[in-house]
């Protein structure tokens, strides 16, 4: 259901695209890390306040995208419901986020949700019998997300950070956390962090791709594959 739901997904021809390259970072020093944006020739500067990002990611019972992630497929599909601020309490605008991946770039679908609590006793039902049928969201969508689970939790502190051109963002996440989602019980119990861990992403529409060497080519970092979801998946040891 996982793969018919990109099939679907990518009959929409007008869906924007962008690229996006990370660098994650171990045991490099958070400030160390702030200079060097700074002194990156691309002039970039602070925008918005930072702030708090969480996640739910939802996948099939059996991983379908965490195992298309590690094979490498080239067309893949992401699923999470994402909300800013504090992690549990009312989740006042929780978003239904639907990241595909094709070659090297990306597009995101997103659907707002219906508000939410999220405590040490919520259920997943609540999210399938109560917030998608009262959210606008396409039948096709409701349709597939009956076929996929909860699986991890999710949360982070993210900077966000602007060219002078305003042609490329750049993001800083710290104090990568996440659950384990369980089909029974308390799913915050499971926890773990990632210690020492940044992640530095840079955003750009397609039509920007030539100039972007100039920018990482000023980061001393090496360029990797990273995921959130399939980080915490590994370190929770599913």
């Amino acid at each position: 259901m996982v793969s018919k739901l990109l099939s679907d997904l990518l009959q929409l021809d007008t869906l924007p695209k962008r690229y996006e390259i990370k660098f994650l970072l171990q045991h490099v020093p958070y400030e160390e890390v702030c200079h060097i944006i700074k002194e990156n020739p691309a002039l970039f500067s602070e925008i918005y306040q930072e702030r708090q990002v969480n996640n739910i990611y939802l996948d099939s019972p059996f991983l379908k995208s965490y195992e298309d992630n590690l094979i490498g497929y080239s067309q893949r599909i992401k699923v999470r419901i994402r909300w800013y601020g504090p992690f549990f309490g009312t989740i006042h605008k929780p978003v239904l986020e639907l990241k595909i991946r094709t070659g090297y770039q990306m597009t995101k679908v997103s659907y707002p949700l219906e508000p939410f609590q999220l405590h040490h006793n919520f259920s997943f039902d609540v999210l399938k019998k109560e917030v998608f049928p009262k959210s606008k969201l396409p039948a096709f969508i409701i349709e597939k997300l009956h076929s996929l689970v909860p699986v991890l939790f999710n949360s982070y502190r993210r900077r966000y950070f602007l060219s002078a051109d305003k042609r490329y963002r750049l993001t800083l996440d710290t104090n990568i956390s996440y659950y384990k989602a369980k089909k029974h019980g308390n799913h915050f119990v499971a926890f773990t962090k990632n210690h020492g861990v940044l992640v530095l992403e840079l955003k750009f529409d397609p039509e920007h791709h030539a100039f972007a060497h100039h920018i990482t080519q000023h980061f001393p970092f090496r360029l990797t594959k990273s995921s959130k979801y399939v980080s915490g998946i590994s370190l929770l040891d599913y």
